[in-house]
């Protein structure tokens, strides 16, 4: 009974963590979606991941509501001041359209990441209903960085054709 509490315990906090994830996923890509001027494939990419973590937080909402529990104000407000902040940071700099994309590569990647083990908690904790949902999340998770990976090389050669002709290639 000790694993099945202890996968439980894990099962919860993994999905307290992923809402305050994806809470610090839409701080991040709101703040670059409304900076996007030159690279219009990027921005529609952005406003779709965006509907889709905001969709991704209501079903992890609806897990936790299922386990008679809620997300973490304080986890959420915290990772979205971070994820903030780290979107400033980029939108200071030269290249913030590489830079954004390197972040968004990488966290989607550990976002990737959170999902396998949350779907793992999931599964040793009992809590087999959750999967299809964590499963969904996941699958839009692998998406977008297969996109961002797919699209690196003409996003980085669009930033180079700007550059090269005098433009404003930042965003």
């Amino acid at each position: 009974m000790t694993n099945v509490t202890s996968a439980h315990d894990v099962f919860i906090t993994g999905l307290k963590n992923a809402h305050a994830m994806e809470n610090q996923a839409l701080s991040i890509m709101k703040p670059q979606l409304s900076r996007i001027e030159h690279y219009p494939e990027v921005a529609a990419q952005l406003d779709l991941h965006i509907r889709e973590t905001e969709n991704q937080m209501h079903r992890l909402e609806q897990i936790l509501a299922d386990v008679d529990e809620s997300h973490s104000s304080l986890k959420d407000a915290a990772l979205s001041f971070t994820g903030s902040m780290a979107a400033l940071t980029h939108s200071m700099a030269s290249d913030e359209i590489l830079k954004n994309s390197y972040a968004n590569y990488a966290f989607e990647h550990f976002e990737i990441a959170a999902y396998i083990s949350l779907i793992t908690a999931a599964e040793e904790s009992g809590a087999t209903q959750a999967t299809a949902l964590l499963r969904q999340n996941l699958g839009e998770e692998r998406r977008m960085a297969g996109w961002i990976e797919e699209n690196l090389p003409i996003v980085t050669r669009a930033y180079i054709a700007l550059s090269a002709s005098g433009e404003r290639a930042d965003v």
